[in-house]
């Protein structure tokens, strides 16, 4: 078994499985968490609206804090918005997607999305650097926050060396690829890349509460 075969067979396989097995876990354990009812008085009982609220005014830092972080604010917008143009409308990838779901949709075409690609990689660079020299940053980044930035540029820059057909042949090259893909796969459920899955009900679940404690969040 080749490398390539490798990593499209087996590594796939049990890498979706990980991806999958641990997504469900998390999840069944925020449910869990919140099997304990608060039985105190609510004071307001439009939790909805304090939920909805709160996915909204949380998704912009306040003004006063905005002239702080705001480089940070917009290009943590700009890479996350980059990465699921380069996932998700790149005509390769568009057919890997389409040999497991049994369906595409239309793509980039390859210049635009080799351009997101590169603009994506270097806000990631130089978020990386703000955070290795900016004092406060750099005291609260912890293992977690280092090893999710290199599983999410893995496959970027092993991406573009595998169409630029640099360093090994090329289909070493493109298992390499495909294997830091897995690598991330495996090591999103337990790590900090979890909150694209969880921010929008935690930010609606942290306003509810708040709303019915009579808080505005």
């Amino acid at each position: 078994m080749s490398l390539l075969d490798f990593a499209r067979g087996p590594a796939l396989q049990w890498s979706l499985i990980v991806f999958v097995i641990g997504i469900l876990w998390r999840l069944v354990g925020t449910v869990w968490i919140l099997r304990y009812r608060d039985l105190s008085a609510p004071r307001s009982t439009a939790t909805v609206t304090g939920g909805l609220r709160t996915i909204l005014t949380r998704s912009a830092p306040p003004p006063d804090l905005e002239k702080n972080i705001r480089f940070q604010h917009y290009a943590g917008y700009a890479w996350h918005i980059g990465l699921f143009v380069v996932l998700l409308l790149y005509i390769p990838h568009i057919e890997f997607f389409k040999g497991i779901l049994g369906f595409g949709w239309p793509g980039l075409p390859t210049d635009v999305v080799t351009v997101t690609a590169a603009i994506t990689l270097a806000l990631l660079v130089a978020l990386l650097v703000r955070r290795m020299t900016h004092p406060v940053l750099r005291r609260i980044s912890g293992p977690d926050d280092y090893i999710s930035w290199f599983v999410t540029a893995a496959p970027l820059v092993t991406g573009f060396m595998a169409f630029a057909h640099l360093g090994p042949r090329y289909e070493t090259m493109l298992a390499i690829h495909i294997l830091s893909v897995e690598l991330l796969l495996i090591w999103f459920p337990f790590g900090k890349l979890m909150h694209v899955i969880t921010v929008w009900p935690s930010r609606y679940q942290i306003g509810a509460t708040f709303q019915r404690r009579g808080v505005r969040a």
